[in-house]
């Protein structure tokens, strides 16, 4: 099988009319010129350099409501990606949009261009959370367009944040479920960032928002995550992308960790442990995981490890690689 590659193409803030409170898609791209044709042509061609043949390409416009541009603007991008199409050298799109950015005749223009897969940036399933936000969209504006999506035939990728303004724990795992039973192809999670420039940040210097921390996100983020694998939906990506002007002060506070991912992932192992570990009575000598899983098991600094035992006073206990498949626990006692 070819290996994927995804080529992305950022067009920051293109075509959006909304204001969110937590978005400044210029510091959180790392990008501050507008997305021009001739520019996403040399992009694609700077990375197919660096690609080469015998992978299987993808080019990805991100970063904006790409479907809010004018059609003759959304026409001059596409069309560049599909001459790469007609060359064999990608093999589809993709794009990023709003839930009120999508109708029939947006997506047979889509259609046309050789776009596979619509992500859509649904952030909450709670119109209360999105309107405090500033997303200027509802809940039934994400089924009524992801309906629409998968009635046209393309893979829907839904995308959800935590933290926004008035989210809260319970919430979010109502957002999860509510884009579950959805049935997307895959869904992306962003725990709300503090980015400078932004409202949110103003909102958070005067004390009217309080900030989702990495700790709160990972906890959120453990149950959301189950939901999703419990439904057989991948997580495809968990937390921003890490960029240099991110991590050197454009990300100011909030959930951001450019290995958030692994720290959701290695907070759901431990809960796995402890569960398994519950049921046979507080005794375990090691917990066997699937071998690329031991790092993620064990933890951070051991972490894991270091929880265990203080929890059920065990000593030595050990994680090792054993015959089970990626998620599960067995547990030696």
């Amino acid at each position: 099988m070819p290996k994927k590659s995804i080529i992305p193409v950022f067009v920051p803030h293109l075509g959006c009319a909304h204001d969110c409170v937590f978005c400044n898609q210029r510091r959180i791209s790392g990008q501050t010129e507008p997305m021009s044709a001739r520019g996403a042509d040399e992009a694609i061609r700077r990375s197919l350099d660096k690609i080469g043949y015998g992978a299987e390409i993808e080019v990805a416009f991100y970063g904006g409501s790409f479907t809010a541009i004018p059609p003759e603007e959304q026409e001059a991008l596409l069309g560049v990606a599909a001459n790469f199409i007609s060359a064999g050298r990608v093999s589809s799109l993709r794009l990023s949009t709003r839930p009120d950015c999508i109708d029939a005749d947006t997506l047979d223009r889509l259609k046309r261009y050789g776009v596979g897969t619509i992500e859509l940036g649904s952030q909450s399933m709670c119109d209360d959370v999105l309107k405090k936000s500033g997303r200027g969209h509802t809940a039934e504006d994400t089924k009524k367009a992801a309906a629409l999506i998968k009635e046209r035939g393309f893979s829907l990728v839904l995308q959800m944040m935590t933290g926004l303004p008035g989210d809260t724990r319970e919430k979010a795992l109502f957002t999860a479920r509510e884009i579950a039973s959805l049935e997307p192809s895959g869904v992306r999670i962003y725990p709300t960032v503090l980015v400078r420039d932004t409202a949110l940040y103003e909102l958070w210097k005067s004390g009217k928002y309080k900030e989702h921390t990495v700790e709160e996100a990972v906890e959120w983020c453990a149950d959301i995550v189950t939901v999703f694998e419990d439904a057989g939906i991948p997580v495809i990506r968990l937390g921003l992308n890490p960029t240099e002007a991110l991590s050197e002060g454009d990300a100011a506070g909030g959930a951001y960790h450019p290995a958030l991912g692994e720290l959701v992932r290695s907070r759901s192992y431990l809960r796995r442990a402890e569960a398994e570990i519950e049921a046979r009575g507080g005794s375990a000598r090691t917990l066997g995981v699937e071998r690329s899983q031991i790092s993620m098991a064990v933890g951070q600094k051991k972490c894991n490890i270091l929880a265990l035992e203080k929890k059920f006073g065990l000593r030595g206990l050990k994680i090792i690689a054993a015959d089970v498949k990626r998620g599960e626990i067995e547990v030696t006692e």
